[in-house]
């Protein structure tokens, strides 16, 4: 065959029962739902969320609430690889503080959220639905098929049901865009009952929201408010999502008619402005401004505008300015922390780069959402004033944790300070002590701190603690508490403070980034350059921290193992990971891995299961945040005798295992160099 024939041969179809790169992808068919044949795939595993929802929230607050719904290029983008792909330019969401639910929508039958939107949602405390949607001829004809039954409706209620509990994401938002036979409208009304009744049961806090389009007698008429031909669904579920072509006085009406249920009622607003009150895209704070006076809820959708439309002057500025409008108008939502242990290294979930205790471990580009530690609520500043302290998410700058730091970038006076919020906790402090732990990177010029806001039990009096290394020359002691820090320096030129407080009953209610100068300045210019990183953020107890299980406590193993046969005697493999612990107890549960790899040669090879001893260089893989990582196409040399793997656990309190400590396990080359497939343990 020629290379112009080979180009030709069209690849063969995905089949998600072989094993390959892990990918998220819809249900298509209702032959594939009541199958349940999802479960039966090589990606089912991979898929589950790992991120429980922050505190559990239960039913949502008794408040206006925005729900955002992500509506992008069909879905299944670069989200879909699991376990991240290197496009650093994907998309990405980090207003999270802003909302309270978040669908994930495509035109598939049934789209099942990435757990990747999942995963770091739940991190900041919002909800997640899927979709289950019919549209046009060929959706009346799975309606058909779908409500032929009473008992056809509650089984696929229930597959529905399965699946977000399985997958662990919060419900479904369903949209039937079809007309439906009358007849078939008493069906159809028991599943959307029966599926709220099955959600409530199976996931706390469980949701279906209804979205405005097919009426109670079957014609698709969208009604751009509470009717009596919508209120029927409305009134078996959780809430409606209203077309976007609703008026200026629907929002009240609608309200009226829900009563003591008007903030389940969510005002569509579409981001692109078809038709959508306000216009949308820049002026969509219109319509919120409006729907929080009528004291409603919003639905945002397709929020992607921003990206998709390339909106200047890059991504990054304009999608900070277009969530920007929506807090003016909306306010913030989410407080968070609320719990210890805290931290985040502001990891935005894509980046230039990894590093772990400010070495790197990785080079290259990449994008894994997941990875999104919880994001600090940055205040936006337009404009190119060089007096203003320009504060950003940074990917591409040195990292202490992770791929992300914030940067402090602008001019500053010599006597002058400048403070940037972080973080709107509210987390009550008990009587033992709490160890605060930051990390920063500077030039000599600039100094940055960290300012702590605490309010008293009684709630009317506040502290303000400001973490210096030297407390006698705090020139700011008139407004601020100090706190003395201990410092040390890292080989990468990162500094790590530490310090420790005790305020037994003061709630913490602001963590803010402070600004300075050194007080030994010597340049005479009153005005200089600042430049600042800031690498990660730690608050937790102090009471005794809880050790790493010992690597001979878990059990690793090696499956789907292939090799492939390469040019110069090299290979390829590939093969799934699994760990799990021997013991597992409640407190040991751990939701992300670093994955390693190091090759064995003949010199230094031992044919054992795990090897205690340090060997070569360990290759950094990627991050699992199951308990199992596919390692595809690995390229092995011909002189390697076997490939050591190696899972480094890590804690939500940004702690890691040390590499010579974790669990590992040897695949051994030699045995199946002759082989192109085989599988099972080694």
């Amino acid at each position: 065959m020629s290379n112009d024939e080979a180009m030709l041969v069209a690849p063969p179809p995905f089949d998600p029962t072989k094993p390959s790169t892990p990918i998220s992808f819809p249900i298509k068919t209702l032959q594939d739902l009541k199958s349940r044949s999802y479960f039966d795939s090589f990606h089912f595993s991979f898929n589950r969320s790992s991120v429980p929802l922050r505190r559990n929230i239960g039913a949502l607050p008794d408040r206006s609430r925005l729900l955002v719904c992500h509506d992008m290029k069909g879905g299944y983008v670069d989200d879909k690889w699991v376990q991240g792909c290197g496009n650093n330019a994907g998309y990405a969401i980090w207003d999270w503080y802003l909302m309270d639910v978040f669908v994930y929508f495509s035109h598939s039958l049934v789209t099942l959220p990435p757990p990747c939107w999942t995963n770091t949602a739940h991190r900041h405390g919002v909800k997640v639905l899927g979709t289950f949607i019919t549209e046009w001829d060929e959706g009346k004809a799975t309606c058909k098929e779908l409500l032929a039954t009473k008992e056809s409706a509650q089984m696929y209620a229930e597959r529905l049901a399965e699946l977000a509990a399985a997958l662990g994401f919060d419900g479904w938002l369903i949209n039937i865009e079809n007309v439906i036979d009358e007849v078939q409208i008493p069906n159809l009304m028991v599943f959307v009952s029966h599926l709220t009744k099955v959600m409530h049961s199976s996931v706390p806090g469980g949701l279906v929201i209804w979205y405005d389009s097919v009426t109670v007698d079957g014609q698709l008429a969208w009604q751009d408010q509470l009717t009596e031909k919508n209120k029927p669904f409305f009134d078996i579920c959780d809430g409606i999502f209203m077309n976007y072509t609703w008026k200026e006085n629907y929002p009240k009406a609608s309200a009226e008619i829900a009563g003591d249920r008007k903030h389940d009622v969510y005002m569509g607003i579409d981001v692109f402005g078809r038709g959508t009150y306000g216009g949308g895209q820049w002026t969509a704070n219109v319509a919120l401004d409006l729907l929080k006076s009528s004291n409603v809820s919003a639905a945002i959708f397709a929020p992607g505008w921003v990206y998709e439309t390339e909106q200047p002057p890059d991504f990054y500025t304009a999608q900070n300015k277009w969530w920007s409008l929506v807090e003016k108008s909306w306010g913030i939502v989410q407080t968070y922390p609320q719990v210890l242990p805290f931290y985040s290294d502001f990891n935005p979930g894509l980046g230039s780069h990894i590093s772990l205790g400010g070495r790197k471990l990785s080079e290259a580009p990449w994008y894994n959402i997941s990875c999104q530690s919880l994001q600090p609520l940055l205040e936006f500043n337009e404009g190119k004033n060089s007096d203003i302290m320009q504060v950003t998410v940074d990917g591409g700058e040195a990292s202490y944790n992770g791929g992300g730091n914030v940067s402090f970038r602008g001019k500053l006076k010599r006597h002058a300070h400048f403070t940037a919020r972080l973080f709107k906790p509210q987390l009550q402090l008990s009587a033992s002590p709490i160890s605060i732990s930051f990390s920063v990177k500077s030039d000599k010029r600039s100094e940055l701190s960290i300012l702590l806001h605490f309010s008293s039990p009684s709630h009317d009096e506040t502290k303000s603690f400001l973490m210096v290394q030297n407390e006698s020359i705090n020139r700011f002691g008139d407004m601020f508490l100090p706190c003395l820090l201990t410092s040390k320096q890292t080989t990468s030129g990162w500094t790590v403070h530490e310090t420790n407080l005790v305020l037994d009953g003061h709630t913490l209610t602001e963590i803010s980034a402070f600004c300075s100068r050194p007080d030994d300045l010597t340049e005479e210019t009153n005005t200089l350059e600042y430049f600042a990183l800031l690498g990660h953020i730690s608050i937790k107890s102090q009471q005794k921290t809880k050790l790493f299980p010992l690597a001979s406590s878990w059990v690793i193993e090696a499956h789907h193992v292939k090799f492939v046969p390469g040019g110069s005697g090299s290979k390829t493999l590939s093969c799934k990971l699994e760990w799990r612990l021997k013991h597992p107890e409640e407190d040991s549960v751990f939701t992300k891995y670093n994955v390693y790899a190091e090759n064995l040669s003949s010199s230094d090879y031992r044919p054992r299961k795990v090897m205690e001893e340090p060997r070569s260089e360990k290759v950094f893989l990627g991050t699992a945040h199951v308990d199992a990582y596919y390692v595809s196409d690995m390229v092995v040399g011909s002189d390697v005798k076997g490939v050591r793997f190696v899972v480094q656990t890590c804690g939500e309190d940004g702690s890691w295992q040390e590499l010579d400590a974790s669990p590992n396990l040897v695949v051994e080359v030699e045995r199946l160099s002759s082989k192109l497939c085989c599988c099972g343990l080694f």
